[in-house]
């Protein structure tokens, strides 16, 4: 009998965010899969570890998902992860894939989750507490009141057109292009705050777009509202 995927979100970095649910079904996985080329380069691992009891004996496979928007590469690498994943089921394992934040929100593990559906095995996502949840509370503050809408904007690609969209702008995963999104939002009129690594233990939180630096690292998120007349 075939085993089964669990794409599990295990949240922005907090280890007291996992979800009881998240941390019962890491207890009961017969694999740990994580984003990296082993469990001691993965932050999803690390975070984890902290909440799960045991988590350290059990199996533990690294699958190697580049930062890459050359097609070729990726599916290539998503190719090879499937068909890793793939075998693990097919010896009837329990497998839980660790990725930060929320599986269904920007995951690379969301591509992998795909494909193992489509060959015919099952495979199941877990809800974790996404980073723009967690940022807003940790910065005490709402996202949108009343009529307010909410984009959630993948800031690596062009974000000119949606920072003029009405409401709360979240801008995730700036990468490298960090320094052409804070050009862009000191050139519009709006308010930004901008959290770096939140829930870990070298979280920093920039209150205003000249505040954010230029080298930033890759798990900072930052909030966009407009100004208040």
């Amino acid at each position: 009998m075939a085993g089964k995927l669990y794409g599990i979100g295990i949240g922005p970095g907090d280890p007291e965010l996992l979800t009881l649910k998240a941390v019962r079904l890491i207890q009961e996985s017969d694999v740990i899969a994580v984003p990296a080329e082993q469990k001691e380069k993965s932050v999803a691992y690390q975070i984890a570890k902290q909440a799960v009891s045991g988590l350290e004996n059990k199996p533990c496979i690294g699958i190697l998902m580049p930062m890459t928007k050359e097609k070729e590469k990726l599916e290539e690498s998503h190719r090879a992860a499937t068909e890793t994943l793939v075998e693990l089921l097919k010896q009837g394992k329990k497998v839980a894939f660790l990725t930060l934040g929320d599986p269904s929100i920007y995951s690379t593990y969301i591509y992998l989750h795909q494909r193992v559906i489509e060959l015919g095995f099952e495979a199941s996502l877990v809800s974790g507490i996404s980073s723009f949840c967690a940022v807003a509370a940790r910065l005490n503050i709402g996202l949108v009141e009343k009529a307010e809408p909410l984009h959630v904007i993948p800031a690596s690609y062009d974000i000119e057109e949606a920072l003029k969209l009405s409401g709360t702008k979240v801008l995730m995963k700036a990468g490298k292009k960090i320094k052409e999104v804070k050009k862009q939002l000191l050139a519009s009129d709006c308010e930004a705050v901008m959290i770096e690594n939140c829930g870990m233990e070298n979280e920093k939180i920039y209150s205003s777009v000249e505040e954010i630096p230029e080298d930033a690292g890759y798990y900072s998120l930052i909030i966009v509202k407009e100004k208040k007349k």
